[in-house]
């Protein structure tokens, strides 16, 4: 909406959108984002969202319920449902007839923006099947503050989640990632982090650049940035801890075919043998080893 001015321009209303009185709620779902550290990091709009929506759910209602106390947002008798993982199927249709009944509902994520690593996606795409309208209050984010510090390239990037726990299934996870021109997020736990990186360097290659941020926006906030060997060599000397955000540098540097590192294989298989060759040749062609390693075996087996 505009107005004239007394010089006779159009200039914008005062409502919501720009800075007026807080309004309630439109009827339908409200996607909260919360703070990932700093319970300062939240905007003005969730918390209007939180103070006057008709209904609050939550992936952790503690930690919703702790976050408007430290901002004076009482509840004045509204229950926060509790949405989470294990209990969806059982919650969803609560809020489901909540939006039926043309009712606003605010939904928040424990931490960060709801339907990233969060078990809100199903809520959405139930309220939406449902023909109810589905709003998002944006801010806080773990992966785009990751990628805001990390100081590689953000003009194309992929989340990628959280890696599989085993070895074997991480690996076969990472390779389809190998030559993805982009730069790849994901989140880790500190338990897993030292085996991830060393899967890393055997997927990607030791000289891939990555960065490690942990406690993101919290006191002992960190951000290592190196080659993955230089990010594993610091993990020995001082173990991480907190939650923790992995970012990997796309490929740099010549592409190698199928048939140049075939061709380096050859000229090694002859002197050397088959591991000696292919930890060579992957050093040489900056490749990770046990991709060359797997040509190499079977470059030999042909030539038996």
């Amino acid at each position: 909406m505009t107005a004239d001015n007394d010089l006779g321009e159009s200039v914008p209303m005062q409502n919501e959108t720009f800075g007026g009185a807080p309004r309630k709620p439109a009827p339908g779902l409200h996607f909260i984002a919360t703070p990932i550290g700093t319970a300062r990091d939240i905007t003005l709009r969730a918390l209007d969202i939180l103070r006057m929506a008709d209904v609050l759910a939550a992936e952790d209602t503690r930690t919703l319920r702790h976050l408007m106390e430290i901002h004076g947002i009482p509840l004045n008798g509204r229950a926060v449902v509790a949405y989470h993982d294990h209990n969806g199927e059982q919650a969803r249709p609560r809020l489901l007839a909540a939006l039926a009944e043309g009712k606003s509902v605010g939904y928040a994520s424990e931490a960060g923006t709801p339907l990233v690593a969060d078990p809100g996606f199903q809520l959405g795409r139930a309220a939406i099947a449902e023909g109810c309208d589905v709003f998002a209050a944006p801010g806080p984010s773990a992966v785009l503050a990751a990628l805001t510090v990390s100081g590689l390239p953000s003009d194309r990037f992929l989340f990628a989640g959280f890696p599989p726990n085993t070895q074997s299934a991480r690996r076969k996870w990472l390779s389809e990632m190998a030559d993805l021109q982009a730069t790849v997020i994901f989140y880790e736990s500190p338990k897993r982090v030292a085996a991830m990186l060393a899967d890393l360097a055997e997927t990607f290659g030791p000289e891939r650049r990555a960065v490690l941020c942990r406690e993101l926006t919290k006191r002992f906030e960190e951000v290592r940035r190196g080659t993955v060997a230089e990010l594993i060599e610091s993990l020995e000397t001082a173990p991480i801890k907190g939650e923790i955000v992995v970012l990997l540098d796309r490929p740099h540097g010549p592409r190698f075919g199928p048939e140049d590192i075939d061709a380096a294989l050859r000229d090694r298989l002859g002197r050397m043998r088959v591991k000696e060759a292919a930890s060579e040749v992957a050093q040489a062609l900056g490749l990770p080893r046990r991709e060359v390693y797997q040509r190499a075996l079977a470059l030999d087996r042909d030539e038996e």
